[in-house]
């Protein structure tokens, strides 16, 4: 009998320095959509269940091992913990763990190598730690979180992995040939 070996959406890459920028693959753990049902009033819940708030639209809340990030109209992504099964009594909840790529680019000409990918202004006086959009990343609808000076996390759907990382390399290469 064949076994089957789990894998992650860019097969545990290595993280890859490119002039002043990183890119590395993170596992963001379980990943679950929540969809609040109509009127309902999930943030009170949300916050008592996971410990923090639930995110105002285009914005991000928690930290690393445990973040909510806007995904959407009426949609908030929980990435790090498992969710809290009395959410249902507000939400639909959706397990997503596999249908996701994640990185995050970090450095010091990150805005320059994102500007070459993200039609939106991610200067830190527009898009601030916390923030988050979903837009395009090249030709791939992804989502661009802030989530430190000079570092963004970007998710694309996991059959695109492959894509986001070919098109960042080039971006990265693109502007550390400037430099």
């Amino acid at each position: 009998m064949t076994e089957l070996i789990a894998k992650t959406p860019l097969d545990d890459m290595a993280p890859l320095t490119i002039g002043a920028c990183r890119l590395a693959e993170v596992d963001l753990g379980i990943l679950t959509s929540i969809a609040p049902y109509a009127a309902s009033k999930i943030a009170a819940p949300f916050k008592a269940a996971h410990g923090m708030a639930w995110p105002a639209p285009n914005r991000a809340t928690g930290k690393a091992d445990g973040r909510a990030i806007w995904f959407g109209r009426d949609m908030v992504l929980l990435a790090g913990p498992k969710p809290d099964p009395t959410l249902t009594k507000h939400a639909a909840l959706t397990d997503q763990s596999d249908a996701w790529a994640a990185v995050t680019l970090s450095g010091a000409d990150v805005e320059d190598v994102l500007a070459r990918l993200v039609p939106l202004d991610l200067s830190p006086g527009q898009f601030k730690r916390g923030h988050t959009a979903r837009s395009q990343i090249q030709h791939m609808t992804g989502s661009i979180t802030r989530v430190g000076t000079d570092a963004f996390l970007l998710m694309v759907f996991r059959s695109m992995a492959g894509t986001l990382l070919h098109d960042l390399e080039r971006a990265m290469a693109s502007v550390a040939v400037r430099g």
